[in-house]
């Protein structure tokens, strides 16, 4: 699952960054507002930690601006100001969560989790569709209940999907949920992930719509 921290402080976002790696999340970091608008206006995150006091343009511009834009990215809010004010104002404009400094990042990774599940229509914390059930928390996956182990990109494409069951997500949105800046993809890395998926869990979860991208299904159907 990749997230946009934007956090310019350089000791709180290397802990940040490092404490969500560890929680599993991918994780790619900008530190001031200018360029915090325009990842969240481009790119491709499952959600973001904002911080309000940044350079060059203020938090509360950087999410008024994007939400005016039609950005709909779930935005946790992590910041030293801790006044009601502060807070009302956060939410009204546009925050999903608002959390005051310092936080455990185990809280923070859970509300991370919750943010991007409530984006979904997920309420609870697994994932259960047909006979696989995929835990964030523990990135632990079942198959008729008996554990299925994954590798770490395996487990984020097939987190993605089934985020997603029932739609299309292309290779490039495939590949933009599951590797970070600066890291390198191959140009079949997608296929071949999608490829263990299926020996690991059963060809008919995974359908390849030709042209378009992968969907995992809802429920079982013929192949595409």
């Amino acid at each position: 699952m990749r997230i946009l921290l934007i956090e310019d402080d350089p000791l709180l976002g290397d802990g940040v960054r490092a404490g969500l790696r560890q929680a599993g999340f991918q994780v790619d970091w900008v530190r001031d507002g200018a360029a915090a608008e325009t990842e969240l206006r481009n790119g491709v995150y499952a959600a973001a930690v904002l911080d309000l006091g940044l350079p060059r343009k203020d938090g509360i511009e950087v999410l008024s601006s994007v939400r005016r834009a039609g950005v709909t990215l779930p935005v946790l809010v992590l910041t030293a100001r801790d006044t009601v004010p502060d807070r009302v104002r956060g939410l009204d404009i546009g925050a999903d969560d608002y959390v005051v400094k310092p936080i455990d990042l185990h809280e923070l990774a859970a509300r991370l989790r919750a943010l991007v599940r409530r984006a979904h229509g997920v309420s609870q914390e697994a994932l259960r569709i047909q006979n696989v059930a995929l835990e964030p928390a523990t990135r632990c996956v079942y198959r008729n209940e008996e554990p299925v182990t994954l590798s770490s990109r395996e487990f984020d494409l097939l987190q993605a999907l089934m985020l997603n069951a029932g739609r299309v997500l292309s290779r490039e949105q495939l590949e933009q949920a599951i590797y970070g800046w600066g890291q390198e993809v191959e140009s079949n890395a997608v296929e071949v992930h999608i490829h263990r998926l299926r020996t690991k869990l059963g060809s008919d979860l995974i359908k390849t719509v030709r042209g378009v991208g992968y969907v995992f299904m809802l429920e079982n159907s013929a192949t595409r």
